[in-house]
């Protein structure tokens, strides 16, 4: 049972620039939202309460304003600074105190992801024993992602960005690993571009059959907001169905609530925190 995550959220932000060179791009807003809201929700809703949120050097204190350390939403959250990025592994190396002898989570800091079945899946996730775990959704452009060939839920292969098609299951920012995940990732020798390789780290377990995969269903969302356009899209997305529906999309304080992590006077707490907005109007009417 994976019971600890990790939130990758530092980066350099540079397909986002001037937006990114006095905030990181994970506290930009996701409509009414700052965007690391949507990846801890996601581990919230794993019924993940011990995270780890790996952030740019300098950036702690905008973080902390935010998302001080978890108390009040009943979780425990933790920090630790990236001098530079160095690749998606770095994450398990610079991570290794806090994962222990546990299994771990990681999400990527600017990915989003919507399904009405979405909650489900990730609590068979989280029953991860042994190997590791991807999640995959059809994409239209593979080119542009990571890629897999599946055969009996197994990933069978692996190419980044590939000019031939091979598949168009492209390799979402959510993965799931056993103990291991450690070790390998100290294995690892930096690709081209000076970085560890996600690619390589997969491949590890790839050859000893025990990387497997699940789907984010035909009605569910994947979209990585890494770029100007992709993030306004998502905006829009959420948009959308919150005016539409009525609900909130990464309401963590709800999701607290219906874990039974808080109580009322935590949302009361936070409605004061909040001050006189939207997203404290939604809040009041939880309770």
């Amino acid at each position: 049972m994976i019971k600890k995550g990790i939130i990758l959220s530092g980066g350099m932000g540079t397909r986002m620039s001037p937006l990114t060179k006095a905030v990181n791009k994970q506290l930009l807003p996701i409509y009414d939202k700052p965007l690391i809201f949507y990846p801890l929700s996601i581990l919230m809703l794993s019924k993940i309460k011990d995270i780890l949120i790996i952030v740019n050097k300098g950036q702690l204190s905008q973080y902390k304003k935010i998302l001080p350390d978890g108390k009040k939403l009943g979780i425990k959250i933790n920090y630790k600074e990236q001098s530079t990025p160095k690749g998606l592994p770095d994450a398990f190396i610079l991570g290794e105190k806090f994962i222990g002898k546990s299994n771990v989570a990681l999400i990527l800091g600017d990915n989003f992801f919507y399904g009405q079945y979405l909650s489900k899946k990730l609590l068979d996730c989280v029953k991860l024993k042994n190997g590791a775990k991807v999640l995959l959704h059809r994409v239209s452009k593979p080119e542009k992602y990571g890629v897999a060939k599946v055969k009996n839920n197994k990933i069978t292969f692996i190419k980044e960005k590939p000019k031939k098609f091979i598949s168009d299951l492209a390799i979402t920012g959510l993965y799931f690993f056993d103990n291991k995940v450690v070790k390998y990732s100290k294995k690892l020798k930096p690709s081209n571009r000076n970085e560890l390789e996600i690619t390589d780290l997969l491949n590890k377990y790839k050859k000893t059959n025990k990387l497997s995969a699940d789907y984010i269903g035909r009605g569910g969302a994947w979209l990585d907001t890494g770029s100007i356009d992709d993030f306004y899209k998502t905006t829009n997305f959420v948009s959308a169905i919150e005016n539409r529906q009525g609900f909130k999309i990464a309401c963590l304080e709800e999701i607290a609530l219906l874990n039974k992590w808080i109580k009322k006077k935590q949302i009361k707490e936070a409605i004061k925190f909040y001050g006189n907005c939207e997203y404290s109007s939604y809040l009041k009417k939880l309770i």
